[in-house]
């Protein structure tokens, strides 16, 4: 089950006037609202509310379906929102939909701030350690497009005393084994210049014999590097860790027995990435499949059990190494606020139709069709002896059912001291949390915990 957090009474209070802010806002647009009645103001939020919905649906038509439905689908989704600015303008009722959006942008604003206020963000302790000795990077030189050569990699760890293992492109190496015989002859630290998948694979070698992990993000889009706050637009500053650095004790994710630093996919992505066209033609390949896979017959569907709570027939189920900050960042690329929580994040998603499409587009993470948990320990199953898997994004096939569980605070990260940090996406807006932050009322759950 879901862990439940305590605010504290002095994050309560910062956060009391923008939420008070935030509720006034929200008024202020009913008020908007009702005044312009006679004006056109119930056009103006039902021609956005359609524009919405017409435009799910035309995604949806355009993903799931091929032929003419796909093409029609491009339609409505290109033209729902330029039919209802047309429809504003050619009404005149284009300065009223301007007072309610940012009317509605700031009471948006405000909520996030006051939900921001009301969890003060807790700093990762650092422990300032000494330099290692013996530190050895393993560098793969395709990575990210070539940044171990673009930045000077090699040549800067040596400068700075590390012996660095440069995999050959022709020749597809073991990482964990070239990382167990770099401890076996006597470093003290690891390292990987490389995609996140390279890094779970040399973080698990670490872990294992409680060495510091130095992170060079020379990957592609570092998300692992990105939580921890380094720089991803010049990976050598990664490299002053070397000499002028602080640990920080951060937790790993094991599937089936092998590790992860992000995110396990099970269902659609999984089924996606395991074609060897994906890697050349993204778009194009998941085009191509996805109305197989979300209403092809015989396609599988994903059952799990997240702590004991069951989850049925989902079409894609993604669990992470500490949960992301909110389903609708995901979207936007995904950050993990904290990776030292001790706890999994699972989302789950089953979306059928148009309908559906639909109601997730208005309603968001309130949607039936999305399913957000944190837990423990996820058990996924299906009717398939084995399903296709990707692990930080590496295509894998594994026999079900697949476990994914935490080991908490299993990794020594070495980072540099001056980075620039993590920047915390806002959360998503709690109505009923911001109502009982502006009158300073704090909320229980039926089991008389503080809820949040």
């Amino acid at each position: 089950m879901g862990r439940t957090r305590t605010t504290g009474p002095e994050g309560s209070g910062a956060a009391r006037l923008p939420a008070r802010l935030a509720v006034l806002a929200a008024v202020g647009s009913v008020v908007v609202l009702v005044l312009q009645l006679g004006e056109g103001g119930l056009v103006v939020v039902g021609a956005g509310l359609l524009g919405l919905v017409v435009c799910a649906v035309g995604v949806w038509w355009f993903v799931a379906h091929r032929g003419v439905v796909r093409l029609i689908g491009a339609l409505l989704a290109v033209g729902a929102p330029v039919g209802v600015l047309v429809l504003l303008a050619y009404d005149g009722l284009w300065v009223t939909a301007l007072v309610l959006f940012l009317c509605w942008s700031a009471a948006l604003a405000c909520a996030r701030a006051a939900l921001r206020r009301s969890r003060p963000e807790r700093s990762r302790p650092a422990i300032v350690v000494p330099p290692p000795d013996r530190p050895v990077l393993i560098m793969n030189p395709r990575s990210g497009g070539g940044k171990v050569g673009r930045f000077g990699l090699v040549e800067r760890a040596e400068e700075l005393g590390a012996r660095v293992i440069l995999l050959d492109p022709s020749a597809p190496a073991d990482v964990a084994a070239l990382s167990r015989q770099a401890v076996a002859d006597g470093a003290d630290l690891l390292g990987v210049a490389g995609g996140d998948g390279t890094q779970a694979l040399v973080a698990a070698v670490a872990a294992e014999h409680d060495l510091p992990f130095l992170v060079v993000c020379a990957g592609t889009r570092n998300h692992f590097a990105m939580d921890l706050g380094l720089d991803r637009s010049d990976p050598s500053r990664c490299l002053d860790a070397l000499t002028d650095g602080e640990e920080l004790r951060v937790d790993l994710g094991d599937v089936a027995g092998r590790a992860f630093v992000n995110t396990v996919s099970f269902g659609v992505y999984a089924d996606v990435v395991q074609r060897p066209e994906y890697r050349d033609d993204k778009a194009g390949t998941a085009l191509t499949l996805m109305p197989d896979l979300l209403l092809g017959e015989g396609v599988g569907r994903l059952d799990a059990q997240v702590d004991g709570t069951a989850l049925s027939s989902q079409q894609a189920l993604l669990v992470s190494n500490n949960p992301y900050a909110s389903p609708d960042d995901l979207r936007r690329g995904g950050c993990r606020p904290r990776l030292d929580d001790g706890e999994l994040g699972v989302l789950g998603i089953r979306v059928e139709d148009a309908t559906q499409a639909a109601d997730l587009a208005v309603r968001g993470s309130q949607s039936t069709g999305l399913t957000v948990m944190t837990a423990q320990r996820v058990e996924v199953t299906t009717d398939r002896d084995e399903i296709p898997v990707a692990v930080d994004g590496e295509a894998l096939r594994m026999p079900t059912p697949v476990v994914c569980t935490l080991r908490p605070g299993a990794l020594r990260v070495l980072v540099p001291r001056d980075r620039p940090g993590v920047v915390v996406p806002p959360p998503s807006v709690n109505w009923r949390r911001i109502i009982d932050l502006a009158v300073g009322r704090t909320a229980r759950s039926a089991d008389g915990r503080t809820r949040t």
